[in-house]
């Protein structure tokens, strides 16, 4: 594992958004506001080869919900909010990282690939997951009140020889994610009840971060072994992991298994604590980071970055260039 390289002269960390948080209007006030954000979204729409801009602000809603387009949208908006950002204000990261999809915006804000590589990127990830699973044969549920390790005992007690069910997403402490084979996530829900938890099935479009995505992995492969990726001006810490990445050379190793394993959030986030960050901002639409972060160390400011009143808010924190 590299040895990460801090920029000692922040304790900032910049968070990138994954799937939910996405919203018809994303990003539309950055794009009527700001020249950069305008920039972005237009060479989004000329990567992808269709009018993607057009989906992100009007919808429909059923549409932008389609794993497919969710991820490049997410992605898009976020890029637009950091370029606007970056355009006026001389904040550099510490680390960065993401939830999720969120570690390829955290990697392209880094400089690991171009913007153009990852929004290609993000619309392959997000079809390639949509498609790995045929639907009704995965689900996922978020489980609260419960710790990460009595959860993984009831998603090993909730498994079969033919379904599997376990951990997607470590959110916290008592939130947890699991993913696989519905009837199994269904068996783990019942198991949670029983223990005075609380089950909420997702609705998503496939089983998201579990071995049923492996389909998706090896697409994913196909695609970053065509890219170039360069050095990085800030470590990445890695959901898998859960440690921060300045080797250029794991960067596609590390987006693989991600897709197949569980996003460890609660320790990324312990991670950029333990190497200097006390802030951190959100970019893109909404706050759901926040919220988590919040739950998991009260005392990590997390401001968002998402819309015009964002970026007035955070020239009065971080300073103007």
């Amino acid at each position: 594992m590299s040895e990460p390289v801090m920029n000692e002269q922040t304790t900032t960390a910049f968070m990138f958004p994954g799937q939910g948080s996405q919203a018809v209007g994303m990003g539309k006030a950055l794009y009527d506001q700001f020249d950069e954000a305008r920039q972005v979204f237009e060479e989004a729409d000329e990567a992808l080869g269709e009018p993607f801009s057009k989906l992100c602000f009007e919808g429909p809603e059923d549409e932008l919900a389609l794993t497919a387009n969710t991820q490049p949208a997410i992605f898009t908006t976020s890029m637009a909010a950091l370029r606007v950002l970056e355009a006026r204000c001389p904040v550099e990261p510490r680390v960065a990282l993401g939830h999720s999809l969120g570690e390829i915006s955290a990697l392209v804000a880094v400089g690991s690939f171009s913007f153009r590589n990852g929004v290609r990127l993000a619309r392959l990830r997000g079809l390639s997951m949509q498609e790995a699973v045929p639907p009704g044969v995965g689900a996922m549920a978020a489980i609260m009140g419960i710790d990460p390790a009595t959860v993984e005992t009831l998603c090993e007690q909730a498994s079969t020889e033919d379904e599997q069910v376990c951990p997607a997403n470590i959110n916290g402490e008592r939130q947890i994610v699991v993913a696989g084979h519905a009837e199994a996530v269904e068996r783990v829900s019942d198991l949670a009840h029983d223990l005075d938890g609380r089950a909420v099935a997702l609705k998503v479009s496939a089983p998201f971060h579990c071995p049923l995505m492996q389909p998706a992995a090896e697409a994913l492969d196909e695609m970053l072994g065509r890219l170039d990726f360069h050095p990085m001006s800030a470590p990445v810490i890695s959901n898998v992991e859960a440690d921060a990445n300045f080797d250029r050379e794991r960067v596609r190793g590390l987006l693989v298994r991600q897709v197949t394993s569980r996003v460890r959030w609660l320790s990324c986030v312990r991670k950029a604590v333990e190497l200097g960050c006390a802030d951190a901002i959100e970019f893109g639409h909404g706050t759901v980071l926040k919220g988590l972060v919040r739950r998991i160390d009260r005392g990590f400011k997390v401001s968002p970055c998402g819309e015009p009143k964002d970026i007035d808010k955070l020239l009065e924190i971080y300073g103007a260039r």
